[in-house]
């Protein structure tokens, strides 16, 4: 749509030099002599066609960059960088106002006013492009490096997480466990659950008096023998017709960041995990990412607070809270298990795992005593020199004692 949107107001800014003709300021405006702007329009309309491909050709670049250096799960939010998304249309704009300038200038179309207000145009146009291809030259530098790419998926992990804080279930109400499993719905769709509509749901299961439970939360891989919800009727005479609950949820190929935060944590890990191939062999990233995931993690356990709390938007929806433990295992385990053998990496691992059980959650902190216990186990396996095992189980004493510092170490 942007690109569309400027080509047609492109064209509208180049006709729109015709109408000033009607104001009747010909005689105090300078006269502006056609063959300048014919060559000024020339000269641009040639530079916007090399430049317009050459960001293509950047971006493409970038992209398989980002793909093969990081992880292709960043790709989507590559494709959505308005900073290049802006550029693009600004350079396909520029280039088709100089050629609908051209055109009407060479067959009359102006006169002198319409001449003067389309040189202004013209020298409005190409200082324009000049400051956004210095933005764009300085942002595409950056765009397929590694800690950009880390950078965007943390700041689409950070949206997802406080989406989930403040939305806790979607906006549903927490599973009551004398519901039960009866009456499942299934779907004939293969994918990941990508989104769920909430609020039409609540509306079929207001309208039919019934109450559902979702068994499939965004991220959630469906196929044939996997239920989407149970549906509970308040009464023997409620029903509802599965397929009207199956059309609430929105099911791709892929997973997406939006209601999804466990997805950032996946990505990150990919992330790492490459970075500690044998081929890459960088564990500053991985070590880099440890701080992402604290970040993200103390967003999800910071308390609401009294002009946060919302009330349960949906209380004919129940929905299961986000596993702590399923948190931690896309976060670490991949890295626990690829990094085993690299003492600094081990030892940052355990560091971030005990600023994990620091914060104010008791699901994450088990979990987090949990798996620093397994990541232990790994590195006294992998690690060949005792020197650096020790190192590791000094950072790993914290889960000693289910995680409670001693009081000089606190």
């Amino acid at each position: 749509m942007r690109p569309l949107m400027l080509c047609v107001l492109s064209v509208g800014a180049a006709l729109i030099a015709k109408a000033s003709e009607s104001l009747g300021f010909d005689d105090r405006i300078p006269a502006i002599a056609s063959e300048s702007i014919e060559t000024l329009l020339s000269i641009t309309a040639g530079s916007m066609l090399v430049i317009a491909t050459l960001a293509v050709t950047s971006m493409v670049s970038a992209y398989a960059s980002a793909s093969s250096t990081a992880t292709p799960r960043s790709f989507s939010l590559l494709v959505a960088d308005n900073l290049s998304q802006n550029a693009l249309s600004v350079f396909l704009g520029a280039f088709i106002f100089t050629f609908v300038g051209l055109v009407a200038l060479k067959n009359g179309y102006y006169g002198k006013s319409g001449l003067f207000v389309l040189f202004v145009m013209t020298v409005i146009v190409v200082a324009f492009v000049i400051i956004t291809f210095v933005r764009w030259v300085d942002w595409i530098a950056r765009l397929g490096r590694i800690s950009t790419i880390v950078e965007k998926v943390e700041a689409a992990g950070v949206d997802a997480f406080e989406r989930s804080r403040l939305e806790r279930r979607l906006g549903g109400a927490e599973i009551e466990n004398d519901l039960g499993e009866d009456n499942p719905v299934y779907c004939d769709k293969i994918g990941y659950v990508q989104h769920v509509n909430m609020e039409a749901l609540q509306e079929c299961a207001k309208e039919h008096a019934v109450r559902v439970t979702l068994s499939a939360v965004p991220g959630t891989f469906i196929a044939p023998g996997r239920p989407l919800a149970f549906v509970h009727s308040d009464d023997d005479s409620s029903s509802i017709d599965d397929s009207v609950i199956a059309s609430t949820f929105e099911i791709g190929d892929s997973r997406v960041y939006d209601d999804d935060p466990r997805f950032a944590l996946v990505a990150l890990s990919e992330i790492a995990s490459r970075a500690l191939s044998p081929a890459v062999n960088d564990p500053g990233t991985a070590i880099t990412i440890f701080g992402s995931y604290i970040r993200l993690l103390s967003i999800y356990s910071r308390p609401l607070q009294e002009d946060e709390r919302t009330d349960v938007q949906f209380d004919r929806i129940f929905v299961p809270d986000l596993s702590a433990e399923d948190m931690l295992d896309d976060a670490f385990r991949a890295i626990a298990r690829d990094g085993a053998g690299v003492v600094e990496v081990q030892i940052r691992l355990q560091k971030a795992l005990c600023a994990i059980a620091e914060l104010p959650d008791d699901e994450l902190k088990k979990a987090a005593v949990r798996l620093s216990r397994t990541a232990l186990e790994r590195a006294e396996k992998a690690l060949e020199v005792e020197a650096d095992a020790e190192l590791v189980r000094e950072a790993a004493a914290w889960a000693k004692n289910d995680g409670v510092l001693p009081e000089a170490d606190a």
